[in-house]
């Protein structure tokens, strides 16, 4: 394994810098709490195991025959970073859209002040959203979707792109991004619409009954029925939910390998 590496390091150095920005923006690998040490020797064998996928005859002017190379390599190098970064930032799209839409109803149940430090998306977030981040994560890990990610995509991404690609094929990627962007609010929106929805209702009927019984005092009580209703909603709903979860996964990522497909096919 050594020897292979030596004798092919330009390449391997290509091929391991798409896999570390795939690796550390990824969810999960990303974290702090996850060794760097970890990060970067699965960056390894990642690379070793997919240097055979990846062509990189492209590159033959930049690379010479004796594995030298000229100031054109480093270019490389940070353009294969950012295939990898794009990757792992559209998949933190995906889950982005589970923890937003957690936020959405968070205000109406009194959940929105309670917020702290998130470390699967390392941003202050409400409880409600780290919560919805959690399961989505173990959703993410129990289907597979890690392995089919790294097996698949980042094959295919080997086989179908490269820099001069990223360069020749950047409005199909930034208009892939922006449609991910869009997604990530209308899927926002349709899990928590439910909640929402109710929750909304159930301000209205607590109002109209505060004014028409003022001694009943329903206001001061608003908090824990939000809370509580809430709670059964996400009980009530949560099997739609997880399946709404498993769809998201399977809709996000079949469109990055379309993308790779549809570049390695000319942009048709």
């Amino acid at each position: 394994m050594p020897e292979e590496i030596l004798n092919s390091a330009p390449l391997f150095l290509l091929v391991a810098a798409r896999c570390a920005g795939l690796i550390f923006t990824l969810p999960l690998f990303s974290m702090r709490t996850v060794s760097r040490t970890a990060k970067i020797a699965l960056v390894g064998y990642m690379a070793f195991f997919l240097l055979g996928k990846a062509d990189y005859s492209v590159y033959k002017s930049v690379i010479t025959e004796d594995g030298t190379f000229d100031m054109y390599y480093i270019l490389l190098l940070a353009g294969e970073a950012m295939i990898g970064v794009i990757m792992g930032f559209y998949v933190q799209i995906i889950f982005a859209a589970f923890s937003t839409a957690a936020q959405f109803f968070a205000f109406q149940m009194g959940f929105s002040a309670a917020s702290a430090y998130d470390a699967l998306s390392q941003v202050e977030n409400p409880l409600m959203g780290q919560f919805f981040n959690l399961v989505a994560m173990l959703i993410f890990i129990h289907a597979g979707w890690f392995q089919k990610l790294f097996l698949t995509g980042l094959s295919k991404s080997f086989e179908a792109l490269n820099v001069f690609g990223l360069v020749n094929y950047q409005k199909n990627i930034v208009t892939f991004l922006l449609k991910g962007l869009t997604n990530l609010f209308a899927d926002a929106i349709i899990i928590a619409l439910p909640i929402m929805g109710t929750l909304v209702l159930i301000t209205i009927c607590t109002g109209l009954l505060s004014k028409a019984a003022p001694q009943m005092n329903l206001l001061s009580e608003g908090f824990p029925i939000m809370i509580l209703l809430a709670f059964g909603l996400i009980i009530i709903l949560f099997g739609d939910i997880v399946n709404f979860f498993g769809k998201a996964f399977n809709t996000g990522l079949s469109d990055l390998f379309m993308l790779f497909d549809n570049i390695g096919n000319g942009g048709s």
